[in-house]
This record gives structure tokens, sequence and C-alpha cells, in this order.
């Protein structure tokens, strides 16, 4: 058996990072050997530097690991970025200078337009763009690829298969997010009890723009975004974890209600085909209930790693519309970024 990748975390205290840490404390393929974080965390030992919020507990092996500042001196040559948008582009392009395959869930390089905005069943052929982005930035063996927002990775799953059989001209979305959305403390409880949030900041641009490149077409060493209008609405809701969205869709061929089903039923993508460590069997999951899916109840299928729709039904505007379920700090953020890296190890892109 091959030895494992060594692998590091970055902004290894916040909420996501902490979910990297739980999804990779076992992995087959992957080793945490770094766990960096702030100037106040730095120094520490792991399990006094951060508060646990996810489920389980600091893995024994890390938890007197020291977090360490996030310097291209780290011992790694592939780290998952947890670091906030606010510091993370520059940190995150001087590791790549430096040689490292960083995978990131920052929203600061999402849309350049060398950077691949990866969900890995809907647009992998766009890991292309690493070697454009490469050479226009001079850069020899590094990297950087990023994931979506939480929230655009329910919306852009359950368009793909619709998009690619029956073609899609105008979305309205109106979300539904949990409060670990919002990172740990969150939102303040005084804020959020008996009440609905009708604004989180930039999430609502996020979700109208980014499903057009993970949905657009490679042509050359360019993304042609998909041409489509998406209409959004985002909410922060008294629910821990798990975006539910309600979604209306124009499809541009008639459809029936068997034939959309059987379109996300049948839906598969590279990482199902190559059995990912990480791939959910079944990335797309139908709920046939009137009242489901529900945040509770379904946030956790496939390991929290697929994306839950149901209540299809007609819309008299657009003509359908149904819900959309992620949980946004597993499929919607650590998750997803492993299963980038997942994907580009088997490629022999890390090596």
């Amino acid at each position: 058996m091959s030895a494992k990748i060594p692998v590091g975390v970055l902004g290894a205290t916040g909420m996501v990072g902490q979910q990297f840490v739980r999804l990779l404390q076992e992995h087959p393929w992957f080793e945490i050997t770094v766990l960096t974080g702030s100037e106040r965390s730095a120094g520490k030992p792991y399990g006094e530097a951060c508060t646990w919020v996810v489920p389980g507990e600091v893995p024994p092996a890390l938890r007197e690991a020291m977090v360490q500042p996030t310097t291209p001196e780290i011992d790694c040559r592939v780290v998952f970025s947890a670091l906030p948008s606010t510091v993370a582009s520059p940190v995150e392009e001087e590791l790549a200078a430096a040689g490292f395959a960083v995978f990131s869930k920052a929203a600061s390089r999402r849309m350049d337009a060398d950077v691949p905005l990866l969900i890995t069943e809907v647009n992998a052929d766009h890991l292309a763009l690493i070697h454009v982005q490469r050479r226009q930035r001079g850069w020899d063996r590094g990297f950087i690829v990023t994931d979506p927002n939480c929230s655009t990775i329910a919306l852009a799953m359950a368009l793909k298969p619709l998009y690619d059989r029956f073609g899609v001209e105008e979305v309205m979305v109106t979300t539904m997010q949990g409060l670990s959305g919002a990172g740990y403390p969150g939102v303040p409880g005084f804020d959020i009890v008996d009440n609905v949030v009708p604004y989180i900041r930039d999430e609502e641009e996020k979700m109208e723009t980014e499903p057009l490149k993970i949905l657009g077409r490679l042509e050359g060493e360019e993304i042609r975004l998909a041409e489509f209008a998406i209409s959004a609405q985002c909410n922060r809701v008294n629910v821990l974890d798990g975006h539910l969205e309600a979604i209306s869709v124009r499809l541009s061929q008639e459809a029936s209600v068997e034939e959309i089903i059987e379109a996300w039923q049948t839906f598969q993508g590279l990482p199902q085909e190559l059995g990912l460590p990480s791939a959910p069997a079944q990335p797309i999951i139908v709920r046939p209930e009137r009242d489901r899916p529900q945040p509770r109840l379904d946030r956790d299928a496939g390991e929290g790693m697929a994306v839950t729709v149901g209540r299809l039904r007609p819309c008299p505007l657009l003509g359908w519309k149904f819900m959309s379920l992620v949980h946004n700090t597993v499929r919607g953020a650590a998750g997803a970024s492993i299963l980038d890296a997942e994907l580009m190890k088997v490629q022999g892109d890390l090596d």
C-alpha cells in the first residue's frame, strides 16, 4: 500500500476547518500533517486553540498538534483552505506560487477566468484551466482550485441534469440557509431566535453568477458562461445545518414529471464512475414525499455529500418548481474540496 499524501488544513480552528479535520481523520489517501491558524491560534495545541463544534471529538492524534502560521514553509504540498475570503487571496496565491496544490473554499478567486470553480460531478473538465493558470501566472507545480458557495452547490447540482437534457432559460431561487453557514459563533441569538434574516451579504450575487460559470462550456482556454438568467433571494433561518432552496425553472424543452425525476435519478459523474472515497453513490436523491426534503431529516444523505430534491410540481410562472437541500458545511464546504482532491489524485495531478 502506498503512503498517504501529507496535507494541510489552513484555518483549521474555524467551523469549516474543523469539518476538514473530521472528514480527513481516517481518509484512505490523505493524512493531515499541518494545521494552520491565525496569530491568535498559532503556537497552541490544536485541542486548545479551537472550540470544537462539529460532530464527534477532536481526533486524538491531532489534539496536541501545534497550530502553525500559514506560510510556504509548512511541511506538505497539498492544502485545504478554510481561510476567510478577506485574507485568503494573497495567502493562497503565495502558496500556489511556491508549488502548493491549493483547494480553496474562499470566494475571492472563484470567478477568475483561469481558476476552476468545481463541482466534480458537474464540470470536471474545467480542471484543464489549471494549465492555463500556471502559464499565465508563472507557476510551476502549484495551482488553485475553488469550490462554489455552499448554496450554489444545491442549485447547480439540481440544475445540471435538467440543463443537459432539456435546457434552462430562467431560474428563480429563494434560500433558507442554516446558521452554520455564518461560521462560529455565527448569528447572534437575539437576531435569529423567533426570526428570519432576509439578507446575507454577497450571497445573492454569488448565486446569480457562480452557476453560470459551473454550467458553462470549456472552449479552448476559456469558459463560455451558460446563458440563462438567475434571480436569487437569500435568507438566514433558525436551523443549525442545511441550506434548503425553493427553485422555479423554465426549461427550453417540454418535459414531464417522470422525465425530470428520471434525469435526476440517473445522474452520475466522474466521482461515481471512479468510486472516489468521498463520492456519494447517488449524487442527487429524489424524495417522493410531499413534505421533503427537510434539513433535519435529509441533510446527512450520502454521508452529507448528496443533494436531495423533492416537491417537484408545475409552476404557473416558469413551468416547474421544486426544493433542493445541501449540507452546507459538508458537501457545501469541506467535503466538496476533498472530493476535488480525490479526483485530481486519480487523474495524476497531485504527483
